[in-house]
């Protein structure tokens, strides 16, 4: 089998219009969103108008990262010291690191073998939690069913966040990702969907809301200069009552970002090429499950995963090494200690430890990769056919 020699870190190069508008930034010397000359809209402000235009929303704010925005979203809907929310138990480590930032107490939610949330479990853990806020992560780019999932948190009274980080473009029922709740939350770190090395994206329709969000974000008295904010008056009484928490995105990362937002629709097409050519060569695998992905989903496949029900951990860590040596870098989330940027649930102590049988069983047999579009779609046909080569090859059993 002829090894693969692309790398599976490295991004597409800034465009030559994102460089420029960088660079006039810089020329300027007002990195500062609020840094701004006379009859001036800084980079940030108009970054926010252009991001809920594409978004469909009222309202969007410029953070300092994903994890940022998701903190202060649970504070600015309201979330309070000790109280449970509901999320994943699949999921990356800052999603409940903001729970837990926001003084919140993660409860963790079962998953099925389509990466999703198991929907019952959710309502038994609703009910025996009490849980007001759900923070749903749509993890590596899977979306649970959205209709059923958002008809029972309003059944129950549970106010929706979405963590979009590996969903910004996708869509359920042509809904956009991030829009079926409070709030939606988004992020531009480099192996996302626009790159900006770091930062993050806040939208809402809900004007109060959005309005705390500004404030903590760090705008002091200046939240008129954000590009797609409240009106005035929803700020009289947030701007006093309300914390500074600085973590405000600048006019460098905002002129990177605005010219990748026209391009974004054209990157999913070319994504979702590659997803389906990498779903093509491991359909026919035997023992190997590929998450199922509904009519009504509108993926974003930036990211590839696979499952092999019944691995046993010394023989996931050869199947990883196996592909490793023809230049394929698999993630596996069965690991007992967290590798990288892949953990799970016990990996993060500073929670509750949970009972998750469901879940664990599921990560046992879970392997992820990215998909950069450096790579072409004939390079996914390579890569699906090692990996194929590799299981059929190899002797993983449990």
């Amino acid at each position: 089998m002829r090894p693969f020699t692309g790398n599976f870190t490295q991004q597409e190069p800034i465009g030559d219009d994102a460089i420029a508008a960088a660079v006039d930034v810089l020329k300027g010397g007002r990195l500062h969103r609020y840094n701004t000359a006379s009859g001036e809209v800084s980079q940030a402000a108009l970054l926010e108008a252009d991001y809920a235009a594409y978004q469909g929303v009222e309202y969007c704010l410029a953070c300092a990262s994903g994890g940022y925005a998701m903190g202060i979203a649970l504070r600015a809907a309201g979330v309070t010291q000790g109280e449970p929310v509901l999320t994943n138990a699949f999921t990356l480590a800052p999603v409940p690191g903001a729970i837990a930032g926001a003084g919140a107490r993660p409860v963790l939610v079962e998953i099925t073998r389509d990466l999703t949330l198991d929907l019952g479990d959710l309502e038994k853990k609703i009910r025996s939690s009490g849980a007001r806020f759900m923070l749903l992560s749509n993890m590596r780019g899977h979306l649970t069913d959205m209709d059923t999932l958002t008809a029972l948190l309003e059944h129950h009274s549970v106010t929706l966040i979405e963590d979009c980080a590996h969903t910004m473009g996708s869509t359920w029922s042509g809904r956009r990702s991030g829009n079926f709740g409070l709030a939606g939350c988004f992020s531009t770190q480099t192996y996302k969907h626009l790159n900006s090395g770091e930062g993050g994206i806040l939208t809402s329709d809900d004007p109060q809301f959005m309005a705390r969000a500004i404030v903590l974000s760090g705008s002091y008295m200046l939240y008129e200069r954000h590009g797609a904010a409240p009106p005035s008056q929803y700020f009289s009484t947030v701007r006093l009552e309300t914390p500074n928490l600085s973590g405000r995105m600048d006019n460098l990362r905002a002129a990177i970002l605005r010219p990748q937002i026209t391009g974004l629709d054209a990157n999913i097409a070319r994504w979702n090429e590659r997803y389906r050519a990498l779903e093509e060569q491991l359909a026919q695998t035997p023992g190997v499950y590929v998450p199922h992905r509904p009519d009504q989903e509108g993926i974003v496949g930036s990211s590839f995963q696979f499952l092999f029900p019944g691995v046993s951990a010394q023989s996931a860590q050869t199947l990883v090494s196996d592909a490793l040596s023809l230049g394929v870098e698999l993630k596996w989330f069965g690991a007992e200690r967290p590798v990288g940027f892949t953990s799970r649930h016990q990996s993060w102590q500073y929670l509750e430890p949970a009972q998750l049988p469901q879940t664990d069983e599921i990560l046992a047999g879970l392997f992820d990769m990215r998909i950069p579009l450096t790579f072409s779609v004939a390079d996914c046909r390579h890569i699906g056919a090692i990996l194929d080569h590799c299981l059929r090859r190899g002797s993983y059993v449990a």
